[in-house]
Formats: C-alpha cells, sequence, structure tokens
C-alpha cells in the first residue's frame, strides 16, 4: 500500500465551522494500529533487512556454540554452551531487531511523509508508536525463530508456568524499551545511514555482559560495567528462569531498568519529534 493510499484511510479532521462529533473522528491507538500496518507492510517489502535481522542472531549463535563453545568455561551449572548463550542471543536479536526502527523513523522524517501525516492530524506519538509496535511484531518472530533453532541444536528449558509468564513479560518489556530508543535515535539522525550506525552502540550492549561469558571472568575495569549494565539482570532472568534456577530479584531488576529507559526515550522522542518538526 503507497502512502498516498495509507492517507484516504486516516480521515482529516474538518477544518469547517461545524465542529466534529464526540466519538465520530479516528483517535490515537486507531491511528497508531494503521502506522503500524504501514511499517510492516514497508518491512515485509525490505526483505534484505528483514533477512539480516533474522539471519544475524541466528549466525551469531551457532558460531559461539559450535567454534567457540568448547573453550568456554560457564561453571558446573549447565551442561553444555548451548544451555549458557541462548538467553543472550534473545537479548541480542532484540537488539538487532529494534535497530531497524531508527532508520525507519529517519526514513521517514527525511521523506517528508510526516508533514503529509500532520496535515492529516496524525500526531507524532500515533506516528512513533507505531513504528514501535511494528518493530515489536517483527521483534516476536525473530526471538521465536531463535528459539526454535536453539531447541533444535540442544537447548532444553525447564521453567514453571510463572517462568514463562516473567520471561515473556522481560522479553517484551526489553523489546519495547529497546525500540522506543532507536525511534528516539531515528529522530536524532539526521540521515538514515547516521540512524544505522548510532544504533550499533545499542546492539553492542549485549557483549559487554553475561551474554557470553560469566562476568566474573572478565577483567576488573570490565566486570563493574558488566554487572551494573541494563542488559546483564535482564539475561540472568532469563537464563535462570529458563533453567529453572533460583533467580532472586533479578527480574525486578531487570523490569525497573525497561521502566527506566522507556520512560527515557518516550519523553526524549517526545521532545526530538517537537524539535524536528516545528
Amino acid at each position: 500500500m503507497s502512502d498516498t493510499a495509507l492517507q484516504r484511510r486516516i480521515p482529516a479532521r474538518p477544518t469547517g465551522g461545524t465542529a466534529e462529533a464526540p466519538g465520530r473522528g479516528p483517535g490515537p491507538l486507531t491511528h497508531t494500529a494503521v502506522m503500524a500496518g504501514r511499517s510492516l507492510r514497508i518491512s515485509r517489502r525490505n526483505t534484505d533487512a528483514l533477512i539480516t535481522s533474522l539471519a544475524l542472531p541466528i549466525m551469531l549463535m551457532l558460531i559461539f556454540v559450535y567454534f567457540f563453545g568448547g573453550a568456554i568455561d560457564t561453571g558446573s551449572d549447565y551442561d553444555s554452551y548451548v544451555m549458557y548463550v541462548v538467553p543472550g542471543v534473545l537479548l541480542l536479536s532484540a537488539g538487532f531487531g529494534a535497530a531497524t526502527t531508527a532508520t525507519a523513523v529517519s526514513e521517514d522524517m527525511k521523506g517528508g511523509i510526516i508533514d503529509r501525516f500532520r496535515s492529516l492530524d496524525v500526531g507524532g506519538t500515533p506516528v512513533l508508536a507505531g513504528q514501535v509496535a511494528a518493530s515489536t511484531v517483527r521483534n516476536l518472530c525473530a526471538t521465536a525463530l531463535v528459539f526454535g533453532v536453539a531447541l533444535l541444536i540442544g537447548f532444553r528449558p525447564a521453567p514453571t508456568w510463572s517462568g514463562w509468564l516473567l520471561v515473556a513479560v522481560v522479553l517484551v518489556a526489553y523489546i519495547v524499551a529497546l525500540s522506543w530508543i532507536s525511534a528516539a535515535i531515528g529522530l536524532l539522525a539526521r540521515t538514515p545511514e547516521a540512524a544505522s550506525g548510532f544504533t550499533f552502540f545499542m546492539s553492542f550492549l549485549p557483549y559487554p555482559s553475561s551474554a557470553f561469558v560469566p562476568t566474573e571472568k572478565m577483567p576488573d575495569w570490565l566486570h563493574g560495567f558488566a554487572d551494573h549494565q541494563p542488559i546483564t539482570p535482564a539475561i540472568e532472568s532469563l537464563r535462570g528462569l529458563l533453567l529453572g534456577q533460583e533467580v532472586g530479584n533479578t527480574p525486578w531488576i531487570a523490569l525497573a531498568w525497561a521502566a527506566g529507559l522507556l520512560t527515557v526515550a518516550i519523553g526524549a522522542s517526545g521532545t526530538l519529534f517537537r524539535i524536528r518538526t516545528r
């Protein structure tokens, strides 16, 4: 569907002397749903980026499991390296998938489509929320694919039903938070190429964490950062919950980090959108 056809699906607010009847016009949720559908259709056509965001986490997981897994000592709590590494790859997949949101937002800002949406009385919040909603859907599909491949190569989770639920909550919380951060980056960058480059730092965070090696095996100067950055509690929560281990209050720390990141990202996105469109 072209953007011109999309405009016909978003009725403009009447500009004449007659006030709009209450409840007749489309609200923010309707606009958000339309924007999310548009983003998903664009993603479906951009097959190169879609394949990359799906294939890269799987390739990294296979490389670490089969190339480096035999040389990495993760302690006696894990039967094999695949049991240790999969939770980290799930967060890595979320970072790669969320990064495409920055490019999509930057392309919209550069292409002028935002001005056309605003003329139809579509505010900045539905436009950005639609991108984030589409990113969340894409990331959940990618996560399911990564998880399926992990099962094929020997990953055997054993969580309780409440554990499964908490795993889903932590994953979705971080996907949404990372997607909003990516949207803010897309507004901050002046070109799609710059937006793609800026998101490298977000995608890099799982590496200096407990995703691929226990943090206590890192140098002292890196150990402190790895233990106290936002990705490590999420990975430790997913690993413990999926393997049926004791996690204590780690999931709540992870959710607190996600909530903080989300609050900052939404606030920054709103401010940057107003600056870019005034």
